[in-house]
């Protein structure tokens, strides 16, 4: 297949895409706070949450795609509700106040951080303030975000709730040229666990690790690394992205999503701490 042929878009959401669970907290007296709902993952993971019943406030700096994934659930009809909240993760004021805007809307119980940024450049030609910003969103903000949720869901009548991590396959090993990006990953296992230990078991943290998705960052990423390693395309996603998985596609973000859903769910109420890897045999399997 020649290059010209390589086509990849980001799947359009649809109601069949999503895993559906009957939970006592699934309900719109209930809330769930994502970041980065304005596309991708978060985008997936706002819809799937309010396909499930759920109050979903969704947090990003992109107020239109905001708007957009607003009307996505409503064309869902969709039995929970979606109210959008322009925030610069990279404020804590701003992070308090997506918090505070959420508890407001019913009991605060679960947070799905999941707002990520990627650069490609290896550890001695990498920028310090693409370092700094990529650090400040990816693990200073969840922990923010993790310190400003906990006591609210602690005061909820029986202080269930769940505070979920979006890690990676890159949280478990590395590569190159993403230096950044690995550290803030491996450094959001450790925040996971922290929360499960502060939890008393009905706080939970847990974070879900995949491989490549489809989604506008990974298509951006793609282009990227073909630019870093001199590379085609086509030898970056077949090479590079999936030359370890055993399971040769993309992942996409409602799959994902789906896997949120699960860790949030009563069904889930033995994972924290924990990790849900899904990610085709990258980490496991070898040549």
């Amino acid at each position: 297949m020649s290059e010209a042929e390589i086509d990849l878009a980001a799947p359009e959401l649809t109601p069949d895409d999503f895993l559906y669970i009957d939970d006592p907290y699934f309900s719109r007296d209930n809330v769930a706070i994502v970041t980065g709902a304005a596309s991708g993952i978060g985008r997936a993971t706002a819809v799937s949450l309010a396909a499930n019943g759920l109050t979903v406030v969704g947090a990003d700096i992109d107020e239109d795609g905001l708007e957009a994934t607003g009307d996505r659930i409503q064309s869902f009809d969709a039995d929970g509700a979606f109210h959008g909240v322009e925030t610069d993760l990279t404020d804590d004021d701003d992070v308090e106040a997506v918090v505070e805007a959420a508890a407001e809307e019913g009991s605060l119980r679960f947070v799905a951080n999941i707002a990520g940024m990627q650069h490609i450049a290896s550890i001695a030609e990498f920028p310090m303030e693409k370092y700094d910003l990529l650090l400040d969103i990816m693990l200073r903000s969840p922990f923010k975000m993790a310190q400003a949720a906990m006591p609210h869901i602690e005061d909820t009548d029986d202080g269930v709730g769940a505070i979920a991590n979006m890690s990676s396959v890159h949280g478990h090993y590395a590569t190159k040229d993403k230096p950044a990006y690995i550290t803030a990953k491996h450094g959001l296992t450790g925040l996971t666990r922290a929360i499960a230990a502060e939890g008393e078991g009905t706080l939970r943290g847990f974070s879900v690790s995949v491989g490549y998705v489809l989604t506008p960052l990974m298509l951006n990423q793609i282009e990227d690394t073909a630019e870093e390693r001199g590379l085609s395309k086509r030898e970056v996603i077949e090479d590079v992205m999936l030359g370890q998985a055993r399971t040769k596609e993309m992942m996409t973000p409602a799959e994902v999503a789906n896997l949120f859903i699960f860790g949030f769910s009563s069904h889930a109420k033995h994972l924290s701490g924990g990790d849900l890897l899904f990610d085709g045999g990258y980490v496991n399997t070898y040549e």
